[in-house]
């Protein structure tokens, strides 16, 4: 059963760093390629990064373009989101999973983990 558990959220103020982890409890976790995602109150889930299987091909939602890095630890099933020049507009809960590329967007797919909560404050 497939287990995503993330974590490294908190209250940070605008400027300020955070780096997330999912822990990826998936067999054959280094054939999936891994995305983040967010979800601010009262809006939908969006895109924020994917990252290749091997790590090897990135990709960013241009809101976070320059200011965060997806990277991930194979031997860990691990998947790292680090977060710099914090923005007010960043708060909300993001979550991991898995992705597919279909028409030039990473979709997820299968369970959610419960998120992690950041709160950028102005």
């Amino acid at each position: 059963q497939v287990q995503l558990v993330e974590s490294g959220g908190g209250l940070v103020a605008a400027g300020g760093s955070l780096r997330l982890s999912c822990a990826a409890s998936i067999r054959s976790f280094n054939s999936y390629s891994m995305g983040w995602f967010r979800q601010a109150p009262g809006k939908e889930r969006e895109y924020v990064a994917a990252i290749g299987w091997s790590g090897g091909s990135t990709s960013y939602a241009d809101s976070v373009k320059g200011r965060f890095t997806i990277s991930r630890d194979n031997a860990k099933n691990t998947v790292y989101l680090q977060m710099n020049s914090l923005k007010p507009e960043d708060t909300a809960v993001y979550y991991c999973n898995r992705v597919s590329l279909a028409y030039s967007e990473y979709r997820p797919f299968g369970s959610w983990g419960q998120g992690t909560q950041v709160t950028v404050s102005s």
